[in-house]
């Protein structure tokens, strides 16, 4: 039993039991993890009620608490850095590895955040640019947008969870954070120490639970802002529901990455290995289409499969493991049903493809036409699927040809080529030389199309969850 905080939710100054709890375990081998409370649509309005009634008050705090309780939660967090290390383990089933670099990037969030409350200011206007204006002062200054609600995805869920949490106490908001309910423990811990650095414990809430929960936050007309991380389908339905509240929507991809003919084929390959299976493949910038200038298609392929070995599959407790089980039965059983529709309709398997042991191993596919999911959509898993193409023309065009825009990435020793793929390939990042799936949590991160609308990365974050408040003044 992991129990580091009380039990129940945060919800208000305390914390509130529930009725029902569930059983949190181990993606790998089913054992149990914790018991975890489990909210009900009464306890989200609950909170919101909480929320609203302290708005004003959060947002009266006056810059240097508000980035106190910033440093004050990355202190906690450095504290308890390898405890939160291995719960991410034991919850999601992640390798080891990359669970370390999710709390490592959570500190930067956290730092980079109370850095930006000192930016956080207006600017004068002049309103004398027409004679009307003559004689008045004009300045703006950025207010609190209001309640928060942040949802979050279970692949990273103490980072995106900061991503919410985070940037709203910068702004001055109050916020409401639902984690997935795969995913609760290392958010509900996260909270708690939020919770302890503030003398203003209710700013900062949890509830849990089902759809049902996530509705009752998002359509309340009170809450200012709802930002969301998970599934186009689920993104969509909240922007609709929402409406007309402000959404941040960061809704996943299936990120390209282009070879050219000119590229570093054994950095290209490299990219591969570290870009399609970390995370088990369960992150929505990991290399899924693998796009490949005809000349250099075998060369790079045959690169590949030689180093497939390198993502060694396994228990995701141990240091050498780059693969592990996905985050439940259900996923496992979705990614291999589009491997073998992929299959039907003509792909050729050329590593990979079944699962052993209820974990499936790096899996590579060759000629995936348009029209099946492994191509179309965000697979989620550890599977990439290789496409040759003529010219560079014809592969920027299949990056583009998708519904999907988040990150994509080219290789190529050609400078001309790299800005041409910045200037000319609809997405919200563009990766030269690198895995689509480098991300700077300091950076303006999101999509377009399908991808999401809105930007994360505390700065940008902060000004979606502010609004301008012009003052004109007649002395």
């Amino acid at each position: 039993m992991f129990d580091p905080y009380p039990s129940g939710l945060p919800i208000g100054a305390g914390w509130v039991s529930t009725p029902d709890t569930c059983q949190i375990t181990f993606p790998y081998d089913g054992s149990v993890v914790s018991e975890a409370p489990v909210g009900t649509p009464e306890l989200a309005r609950r909170a919101v009620d909480e929320a609203v009634g302290l708005a004003r008050e959060v947002a009266a705090l006056p810059s240097w608490a508000r980035r106190e309780i910033l440093l004050n939660v990355h202190r906690a967090l450095t504290e308890w850095q390898s405890e939160f290390e291995g719960l991410l383990v034991a919850e999601t089933g992640k390798p080891l590895c990359d669970c370390r670099v999710e709390v490592a990037r959570t500190l930067v969030t956290w730092q980079a955040a109370a850095e930006e409350v000192a930016r956080l200011h207006g600017e004068t206007v002049p309103l004398d640019l027409l004679p009307s204006g003559e004689g008045l002062t004009g300045f703006w200054k950025r207010k609190p947008i209001g309640v928060v609600v942040g949802i979050a995805g279970f692949n990273y869920p103490l980072l995106l969870a900061s991503h919410k949490i985070a940037p709203a106490i910068a702004a001055g908001c109050p916020v409401i954070v639902k984690p997935a309910p795969q995913t609760p423990l290392a958010t509900l811990w996260l909270v708690h120490l939020v919770r302890e650095a503030t003398a203003l414990p209710a700013m900062v809430q949890l509830v849990t639970g089902d759809a049902e929960v996530g509705s009752a936050l998002v359509t309340d007309r009170r809450v200012g802002a709802v930002s969301f991380t998970g599934s186009a389908s689920t993104g969509h339905r909240i922007a609709k529901d929402a409406a007309p509240t402000k959404t941040l929507l960061e809704l996943g991809s299936n990120a390209a990455l282009v070879v050219a003919e000119d590229a570093d084929l054994d950095a290209a390959a490299d990219a591969v290995l570290r870009g399609a299976f970390y995370a088990s493949g369960q992150a929505c910038i990991s290399v899924q289409r693998l796009i490949v200038v005809d000349s250099v298609a075998d060369a790079l392929t045959e690169r590949v499969l030689a180093r497939l070995g390198e993502a060694v599959v396994g228990d995701p407790r141990d240091e050498a493991t780059r693969v592990s089980a996905l985050i439940d039965e259900r996923a496992t059983a979705r990614v291999l049903a589009w491997i073998g529709e992929a299959a039907a309709a003509g792909a050729k398997v050329l590593a990979g493809g079944e699962a052993s042991d209820g974990v499936i191993p790096p899996t590579v596919l060759a000629d995936v036409p348009d029209g099946v999911a492994c191509w179309d959509e965000e697979i989620f898993g550890p599977v990439v699927c290789l496409r040759r193409v003529s010219d560079l023309d014809e592969a920027f065009a299949q990056v583009n040809a998708s519904r999907y825009g988040l990150h994509a990435s080219v290789f190529t020793r050609s400078l001309g080529t790299a800005f041409r793929a910045i200037d000319e390939l609809e997405v919200g990042g563009v990766v030269v030389n690198e895995v689509p799936g480098f991300r700077s949590d300091t950076m303006p991160y999101g999509g377009v199309k399908d991808s999401g609308i809105g930007r994360e990365g505390p700065r940008f974050a902060i000004d979606e969850l502010t609004v301008t408040r012009m003052a004109v003044i007649r002395a």
